[in-house]
């Protein structure tokens, strides 16, 4: 995965363009509708947008000028249809479910994704009647044993959270499709930029916007891209109902990430790699988790399937929490905080951040232990990130 590979032509074009449309002021910069409510201009059209009759404007809940156009960007850059912004990536995952899942549906789902996403499965959908399967993310075998004539999701993170193992995507579609149920790809490590699901036969693509497409940490969002009719039929519906929404001045802050994506997302892979490679020579330190070193056991598929290998490095050190803690606490350039995807190079202990609400069994089965670290590589120097993980592993 060269660094060459990761613009795609008109890419980036698409991540400063998409979805804008100037009004009447001619601004050059995509403006912010501050606006709860819309008005008609006369009685008969409010009772036309309301049916439907008439596109337009509602109500801030559901249409927004602003939102749409972080929503039609962000799905131009997916390729693909439709997109509907959401108040964050858990929003975005809910509004999913409850638009596509009744009683009795049955969901195959990785162990190998987001603390978040197990706990809203497990603990809270369960409770409704939706049954959920959990499995090897990597194991092809046990995602065909896991479905069931009732399966209508199959949902997966690729890379994972936080080992970075790699899903075939092609082969997953595959099987979804040939049992009638969607494939539900989280693309939140690599966005559009290093990795297109829905190329590769998924059918809807999820987001935290929070991460990478916002890229500084200024704000909480999400996102799903799929099929018009999908968004439109099942989707909506619990948007305007429901209102997980985002707002217009977050979506306006996304629109500036999108237009960075492209070459932040390079510069975090060059440093993310500049580190992974420095840490496989360091003898305190027994596995190294990064798509983009050729012993990562996925690497070729990794290759295949993305134009990059992304920003999140995820390590074991030797002497289990105790070390961990002490490295993490001596790091002065990255921050301890469990978000990732900022210009600010971030450090996490998932075992007890991020997945402390998983339970220990779930976590052992996910290959998370007390001895782990990950990394979210930021855009400084990588020589200044490398010099301080050493001085953190040698004090």
């Amino acid at each position: 995965m060269s660094d060459e590979q990761i613009f795609d032509e008109g890419l980036a074009t698409l991540a400063c363009h998409a979805g804008s449309v100037r009004t009447a002021e001619l601004e050059n910069s995509d403006p912010i509708f501050l606006t709860s409510s819309f008005s008609y201009e006369n009685a008969a059209q409010a009772a036309a947008r309301f049916s439907g009759e008439e596109p337009g404007n509602i109500y801030s809940r559901f249409t927004n000028p602003t939102v749409r156009v972080f929503e039609q960007r962000l799905a131009a850059l997916e390729g693909g249809e439709s997109a509907v912004a959401t108040s964050s990536g858990m929003s975005a995952i809910m509004t999913l479910c409850l638009g596509l899942l009744r009683a009795g549906d049955h969901v195959v789902c990785s162990f190998s994704v987001f603390g978040s996403t197990i706990n809203l499965f497990k603990n809270i959908l369960s409770k409704f009647g939706i049954e959920f399967t959990f499995v090897d993310l990597i194991e092809q075998n046990s995602w065909e044993q896991a479905v069931r004539p009732t399966t209508r999701l199959l949902f997966a993170e690729t890379p994972s959270n936080p080992l970075t193992e790699i899903a075939d995507i092609n082969a997953l579609a595959n099987l979804a499709h040939s049992i009638g149920a969607l494939l539900v790809i989280d693309n939140c490590f690599c966005t559009p930029v290093l990795q297109r699901p829905l190329q590769f036969g998924a059918d809807v693509v999820v987001h935290s916007a929070t991460k990478y497409l916002d890229g500084q940490g200024r704000c909480v969002g999400g996102a799903i891209v799929a099929a018009t009719e999908l968004i439109e039929e099942k989707l909506i519906p619990v948007m305007r109902s429901g209102g997980p929404s985002m707002s217009p001045f977050n979506a306006w802050v996304f629109l500036k990430g999108l237009e960075t994506l492209p070459i932040r997302m390079k510069q975090h892979c060059v440093g993310a790699s500049s580190v992974a490679n420095w840490m496989v020579d360091q003898s305190q330190i027994s596995d190294v988790f990064y798509p983009g070193l050729p012993d990562h056991p996925q690497y070729e598929l990794a290759a295949r399937q993305q134009k990059g290998a992304g920003g999140i490095v995820s390590f074991r050190v030797n002497g289990g929490r105790d070390r961990a803690w002490s490295i993490i606490d001596r790091l002065r350039l990255f921050s301890i905080t469990a978000n990732l995807g900022d210009t600010r190079s971030t450090v996490t202990h998932p075992e007890t951040t991020t997945h402390s609400r998983v339970s220990a069994e779930d976590r052992q089965r996910s290959g998370i232990g007390e001895d782990l670290i990950r990394l979210s590589v930021g855009l400084e120097d990588p020589s200044d990130l490398i010099a301080d993980l050493a001085q953190a592993f040698t004090a």
